[in-house]
């Protein structure tokens, strides 16, 4: 017999991480801990004092240049947080960028080669089907990169390289915190990157740089008005069906607010491109259906408009999440928050939806931490 030596990593935790510290439930002081989850995130990242820095992306420039795509690979919220990102990627950077679901990617014998940058997201690290897509990409070549929760966890020993968000740990199932740095932490990528390709002017990414360290303040009005999605709750939690729309960046928020939703209040959801509307999903709009909208992309928001007033003169009600100066008297329930970069709305139009299926799950006596039939950490196939 062969003895084996095993390396041992300490984990620091605190022990606020496994209470709930006053609050109702784990997801509810997640939820509030987002400020904090960002400012830990950027602020690894971007150092403070020095313009557009980021000394811990150690990517070898050679790399970066010879990038022709890339490829955001994950699952669920993940995958979301990807998509939340593309935009991003693509404008500063402009590099085409495809986000694939992991284990759709795995069996599609895609093509990818060295040329070929993917970018892997699991808030646990142990995802089975996005660990499995991370070791096909190798297999072909690509630079890979992980995007995790978790120090130490499977995909990290996998990539080449790990960046990690610091969410710090998450208990409830469904995912708040994780979700939001993820997007933030591409972006501060992508400014990177854009500063390595020279493919952006520097001060539209100094810009955007300055708007990721003012986040934490604007999540925290956002929150300060939680009693306001309480009460909008109040009137629709009975609902069997709801609907969301958005167009662009957008779009991406509602797959988000649609999938917390489903998670934890087990109300059946949907969520739609605006422009799709007319091409089906209008046939499901009836009197009384709620319509959950985000607007926050001044270059879509009157269509977007145009969309939910369709769905309005059909007897939907209305639930409305902007940035933007909306017509009066136009929508049933309206909720603003602080505008931004389009780029990083959808941190903060995603945070109201966090709120609204958590008050939804509660109104109707859930437990919100536990969902039936789910887990943290997805590893089987």
């Amino acid at each position: 017999m062969n003895k084996i030596s095993k390396k041992y990593k300490t984990i620091d935790l605190s022990n606020s991480s496994s209470t709930k510290n006053g609050y109702e439930d784990f997801m509810l002081k997640e939820i509030f801990e987002q400020p904090k989850a960002i400012t830990n995130t950027v602020n690894k990242y971007i150092l403070l004092n020095e313009k557009c820095n980021f000394p811990d992306f150690n990517l070898p420039k050679d790399i970066l240049l010879n990038v022709k795509e890339i490829y955001i690979v994950a699952c669920g919220t993940a995958m979301h947080a990807g998509l939340a990102s593309k935009n991003t990627i693509e404008k500063l950077c402009k590099i085409p960028t495809y986000i694939e679901i992991a284990s759709e990617f795995r069996y599609s014998d895609p093509i990818i080669n060295n040329n070929t940058l993917c970018i892997f997201i699991s808030q646990s690290g142990e995802t089975a089907d996005t660990i499995s897509a991370l070791k096909l990409a190798k297999e072909k070549g690509c630079t890979t990169i992980a995007i995790t929760n978790v120090i130490g966890s499977s995909i990290t020993r996998e990539a080449d390289f790990s960046f990690y968000t610091y969410a710090g740990p998450e208990i409830a199932v469904a995912s708040t915190k994780a979700y939001i740095c993820q997007i933030a932490l591409i972006c501060s990528f992508a400014i990177y990157l854009a500063q390595v390709l020279e493919s952006t002017d520097f001060s539209i990414l100094e810009d955007l740089n300055k708007e990721l360290l003012d986040l934490p303040k604007k999540i925290e009005m956002v929150l300060e008005k939680k009693e306001r999605i309480r009460d909008i709750t109040k009137q629709c939690y009975l609902e069997k069906n709801l609907f969301f729309l958005g167009r662009g960046i957008d779009y991406a928020t509602c797959l988000e607010g649609s999938l917390k939703l489903k998670e934890i209040s087990y109300i059946h959801s949907e969520a739609y491109a605006g422009g799709e509307l007319k091409h089906g999903p209008i046939a499901l709009i009836e009197d009384g259906i709620y319509v959950v909208g985000i607007l926050t992309d001044c270059k879509l928001a009157s269509k977007t408009i145009s969309n939910l007033q369709e769905v309005i003169t059909r007897g939907a009600k209305t639930f409305v999440i902007s940035n933007q100066k909306l017509p009066n008297n136009t929508f049933d329930f309206v909720f603003y928050i602080p505008n931004s970069s389009t780029f990083l709305s959808p941190i903060l139009s995603v945070i109201p939806l966090q709120l609204f299926a958590y008050y939804i799950s509660k109104q109707k006596g859930l437990d919100v931490d536990k969902p039936r039939n789910l887990a943290k950490s997805v590893t089987v196939e």
